[in-house]
């Protein structure tokens, strides 16, 4: 992801290291840093984007499937971010669950621009982290993955983005009903319904 950046004559984004501190302390860090940007800390914001690049970057390819377009509309994620981080308000809403807001509307607006059709890319191969275990264990990683992203893009759009929020970016069910605009309630409903449905998809050998 290091090859991603904001356009440098609008404000340089210096690389910090992240801090490990747990929980609420770990809120209050970030909460801290978003304060300091909403004033016009370039270091702040900079902090910010390493912290949250990943998410978004992850948010952004699973939904696209294309590793240029991703770098293309997460750096405009940014770049939006930090043109209205004064709009920000808290109430309860995470800073991260607001930039993947903002990436989820430019996602749609890009499909809806008319020069592309609305469908299900298919994902570039990811390369197995664990080939030191032999090529069998590397090609099993690879066709289970498959198999589950494949079974995860036909379920219904709604349950898709429930379970790519909440197990594939690991975001709470507050964060998630956040983002799609809906009650904790209904975002439970839709993970239930969701698991089950790809419980039915999936072969009985992925099963846990």
């Amino acid at each position: 992801m290091s090859s991603l950046a904001l356009e440098a004559r609008v404000v340089p984004l210096p690389r910090r290291s992240r801090e490990s501190a747990p929980g609420a302390d770990r809120a209050e860090v970030l909460k801290a840093l978003v304060l300091r940007a909403r004033e016009g800390d370039a270091e702040a914001f900079g902090s910010l984007y390493d912290h949250y690049v990943e998410l978004v970057y992850r948010y952004v390819y699973y939904r696209v499937g294309v590793h240029s377009l991703t770098e293309d509309l997460t750096s405009e994620t940014f770049l939006r971010a930090l043109r209205r981080i004064r709009d920000f308000r808290w109430q309860g809403k995470d800073f991260g669950a607001w930039l993947v807001t903002i990436a989820r509307n430019l996602v749609a607006d890009h499909f809806k621009s008319g020069r592309y059709r609305l469908e299900v890319c298919t994902a570039e191969p990811v390369e197995p982290e664990r080939s030191q275990e032999g090529p069998e264990r590397a090609v099993l990683d690879a066709m289970t993955h498959r198999t589950l992203l494949a079974a995860v893009r036909r379920l219904g759009s709604e349950q898709q983005e429930c379970v790519v929020l909440r197990f594939m970016h690991g975001l709470s069910v507050a964060e998630t009903a956040l983002i799609m605009d809906k009650k904790a309630g209904a975002i439970k409903a839709l993970q239930y319904r969701a698991v089950r449905s790809l419980a039915r998809m999936l072969p009985a050998d992925l099963h846990p």
